[in-house]
């Protein structure tokens, strides 16, 4: 084993019927050197189920208890930095957009927001529990187990969405970066501003304010993590009134000071996010778009 930890990420674009549904799957492999374990942070992001072959990761969200020895882990949309451990593993992504959720998981996506979940443990992700069980076989086969996530998903997408036109059009509007308002994203989705927060409360996790205050807050860190040249006031964005809106709100999303972040190490993260850019055109999943293909 090498002495540092090293992470390679591998991003995948679902087929093309399936992309309204899914960022993209990944795969992670982590090597983590003569220390044993890596220490990261995700950020505020989209549903995830994660399947993992090798030392299994500690989770945790800010004051919450941790939680460990899951093969897999489905994490909610959510609205905090989630705190990780990892040791030598091959870790297996599949990022659900709001669509995605609606239509592999069904249940309110809010009852799901800022939770891990094992997915045996509930009926709601009952569906996800064949692909945990049987992604890996004892020799590592990336596009096997690529072969098999696409597979079990296309096995699952007969059903109906009810609200799948609501929730595009609300998609759509959230990831405008010139929306800022709640009148605004519900003007461009076409929707009664009342529809909109339910549609939001359901299938994104979180009301319509919230998720675009998350978009404000991710925009801004995004630029910071891909531009090590700038300073956190290079990086804010537009929409933020001023310097000390924007301390409270990465106090809110990430549960520190901009400071206490950027003194800490990345080795996950920054690699990851620098691959999702070039791979999927933006670098976090809370910005994706999903009208690209």
């Amino acid at each position: 084993m090498s002495g540092q930890c090293t992470v390679k990420v591998r991003f995948y674009q679902p087929p093309a019927a399936m992309r309204p549904y899914f960022t993209t799957f990944y795969i992670t492999e982590i090597d983590a050197g003569c220390d044993g374990r890596v220490t990261d942070h995700l950020h505020p992001e989209w549903a995830n189920l994660r399947i993992v072959s090798g030392v299994l990761p500690v989770s945790e969200f800010h004051k919450e208890a941790p939680v460990g020895n899951l093969t897999g882990i489905l994490t909610g949309p959510t609205s905090t930095a989630l705190r990780f451990t990892a040791g030598t593993s091959r870790i297996w992504g599949i990022g659900l957009l709001p669509l995605g959720w609606a239509k592999f998981i069904g249940a309110p996506a809010r009852t799901f927001a800022d939770r891990l979940c094992d997915p045996a443990a509930d009926s709601a992700c009952a569906p996800l529990c064949p692909l945990v069980d049987s992604l890996f076989e004892p020799v590592a086969d990336e596009a096997a187990e690529l072969g098999r996530i696409t597979r079990h998903f296309e096995g699952l997408a007969a059903r109906e969405v009810p609200e799948e036109a609501r929730i595009r059009a609300a998609h759509q509007a959230l990831v405008d970066p010139d929306i800022a308002t709640v009148s605004a994203m519900a003007e461009h989705a076409g929707l009664p501003t009342h529809t909109l927060e339910r549609v939001c409360r359901r299938h994104f996790g979180f009301p319509p304010s919230l998720l675009l205050r998350r978009q404000r807050f991710m925009r801004s860190l995004s630029q910071y993590m891909l531009d090590p040249s700038l300073t956190w006031i290079g990086a804010i964005d537009s929409h933020y009134h001023d310097q000390a809106q924007f301390v409270r709100e990465f106090h809110r999303f990430m549960g520190m000071s901009p400071s206490a972040y950027a003194a800490l190490p990345h080795p996950v993260l920054a690699g990851v996010m620098r691959a999702r850019m070039a791979a999927a055109g933006a670098p976090v999943q809370a910005l994706h778009d999903p009208s690209r293909d």
